[in-house]
């Protein structure tokens, strides 16, 4: 997966945004305000911290030695994934699942704002 996929398939998510609070090379992905992905798309090796079930995220680095955890995040909720060593499919399914988690966070009132985009 590229900076640019990466870029577009976070952008894909109903009210997700690309925003920069932590200056111009560091992309936070938003669904209403609240982060699900951390990227510097212009870093090699391309990495990206994902929100993750704790349990989960325990499971994922013992068996992934490009899941670590989150770099400067709550490393309890958050991994940070090495792009190139892990299938697309799955990148996208890491990724998908933070998108979930965060919104599942949110007031039930955003939550049916989503639904009906």
């Amino acid at each position: 997966m590229t900076p640019q996929e990466l870029r577009t398939f976070c952008l894909e998510f109903n009210a997700s945004a690309e925003e920069f609070p932590f200056g111009p090379e560091a992309s936070v992905f938003k669904v209403l305000g609240k982060m699900f992905a951390l990227s510097s798309l212009d870093a090699r090796p391309l990495q990206v911290s994902l929100k993750c079930d704790p349990d989960e995220a325990l499971r994922l680095r013992k068996d992934h030695e490009a899941i670590v955890p989150g770099w400067h995040l709550n490393k309890r909720h958050w991994n940070t994934v090495t792009v190139s060593q892990l299938p697309d499919r799955m990148v996208r399914e890491l990724v998908e699942d933070s998108y979930d988690l965060v919104v599942a966070g949110l007031p039930r009132a955003e939550r049916l704002r989503l639904d009906r985009q």
